[in-house]
């Protein structure tokens, strides 16, 4: 199963990196398939040095922020217990891992992740149509080179009224933010 949150890792002078990630992960989430593509800044940092932590969060603006790399101010965060690395504090659930096998013979490569340190640090607010539409127009807008502009606005459009129906102030702002990205960015 794929679960979408959000990644932590450290780069080459010990700085905070946020960055969306959806890992293969078990039930008991007890390890972390992570397919990143090789140019990424957290596959370098992973590379540079095996160890992060992966978030479950309901925060839709974090994660749209950071899949169009528009994260003005890092999010409040505390030391990482077992890792070298830091804990979103916001989010719901935070999975400390150390990478422990690698495959590149891929286009995305597979870093097989053991979970060391979980936190559970609040409670999920639960479903919510706009956080899952918010998410999945975050996903679409990392694509604005891969697809027709127009067809990632029609999309946008299905998911604005869905947003616009069962949001709040944060869902509506991360709809508004991701679809400036994807009207600026150039194909």
């Amino acid at each position: 199963m794929i679960l979408e949150g959000l990644l932590t890792t450290c780069d080459a002078d010990g700085e905070l990196r946020v960055a969306p990630m959806g890992p293969s992960v078990d039930e008991r989430i007890s390890r972390l398939v992570l397919r990143p593509f090789p140019t990424s800044t957290s596959y370098q940092n992973l590379r540079r040095h095996p160890e992060g932590v992966f978030h479950v969060t309901d925060d839709a603006l974090l994660l749209a922020r950071a899949a169009i790399g528009r994260i003005t101010e890092h999010p409040p965060t505390m030391r990482a217990c077992s890792v070298r690395g830091f804990v979103l504090t916001g989010a719901c659930r935070a999975y400390e891992f150390r990478v422990v096998a690698v495959d590149e013979s891929e286009p995305r490569h597979r870093l097989e992740c053991e979970v060391v340190h979980c936190h559970d640090l609040r409670h999920f607010f639960g479903f919510n149509r706009a956080k899952h539409a918010v998410v999945e127009a975050a996903i679409w807008a990392t694509r604005v080179h891969l697809f027709p502009r127009t067809e990632i606005l029609r999309e946008f459009d299905k998911w604005d009224e869905i947003v616009r129906k069962t949001g709040g102030a944060a869902e509506l702002k991360a709809m508004q933010e991701l679809r400036q990205f994807v009207l600026e960015e150039p194909t």
